[in-house]
């Protein structure tokens, strides 16, 4: 039996930004009329640029708030699963 194999062992382009890219757009591809936030370099997974009330406006500020949002995601799914296991469990709060 023949094996197929693909000649490249790389993850998709769409998977693998660890580098900042030259050729990103100018412009914001999330709200295409304002221009694309200097942080916001392609570096990071997601990164379309969107940042239309200016939060990453240094390194740093940036990493905080990608950090916090995270942790207000891990949350939510933990809510998502408890909210109807509660009322599985208790019918009077249901």
């Amino acid at each position: 039996a023949s094996t197929t194999s693909t000649s490249s062992s790389s993850p998709p382009s769409h998977l693998h930004m660890s580098t900042p890219s030259n050729n990103l757009p100018k412009m914001s591809t999330a709200i295409p009329f304002l221009a694309r936030p200097k942080y916001l370099d392609g570096t990071l997974a997601g990164d379309v640029g969107f940042d239309p009330l200016g939060f990453a406006s240094n390194p740093d500020q940036l990493g905080q708030f990608r950090e916090a949002e995270v942790k207000h995601a891990r949350l939510a799914m933990l809510a998502a699963a408890g909210w109807p296991l509660s009322e599985l469990f208790d019918k009077k709060i249901a």
